[in-house]
């Protein structure tokens, strides 16, 4: 079997970016992406949770939610990223507070995090990702932002 001597060029390559990742989506919004609409259709099996994705408001900026159960649940890394991540040293410390408070994150079926990660939510490389209320969310905040050091 023959080897060809260059590799094939795909023609929509022709401007080479710096970057690794692209930082403005690739469609104006998820719907215009037909590999998104399936997932955002998609629906697990149990039936309990579905893999339809909003975005919602916290504190003026927008999130990714998904309804599981019937409660609103919104994404902890992506809340972190906005609004923990300069009030916190890590998110081993969000983990160690919510532990603290009763607060069990919902873990992301395999879907979940492909529909995160296609939106932006979560970085390209995350596999893992939870899901918190937010009443939970708000508890949090509150917690990282309220803590006063006892001497």
């Amino acid at each position: 079997m023959a080897v060809p001597a260059t590799l094939p060029v795909h023609s929509g390559t022709s401007v080479v970016s710096g970057k690794l990742f692209r930082a403005d989506p690739f469609f104006s919004s998820p719907t215009d992406s037909p590999r998104l609409i399936n997932s955002l259709n998609a629906t697990l099996p149990s039936g309990v949770a579905t893999n339809e994705c909003k975005i919602v408001e916290v504190h003026g900026v927008k999130v990714a939610s998904f309804n599981v159960d019937g409660q609103e649940l919104i994404c902890l890394p992506q809340v972190f990223d906005l609004f923990l991540k300069h009030l916190v040293g890590g998110l081993h410390t969000v983990y160690t507070k919510l532990k603290r408070l009763d607060i069990n994150p919902v873990v992301c079926s395999v879907e979940q995090v492909r529909v995160l990660r296609g939106l932006g939510a979560i970085q390209p490389g995350v596999n893992r990702c939870k899901l918190i209320s937010r009443k939970d969310f708000e508890a949090l905040y509150s917690d990282c932002t309220n803590a006063r050091f006892v001497w």
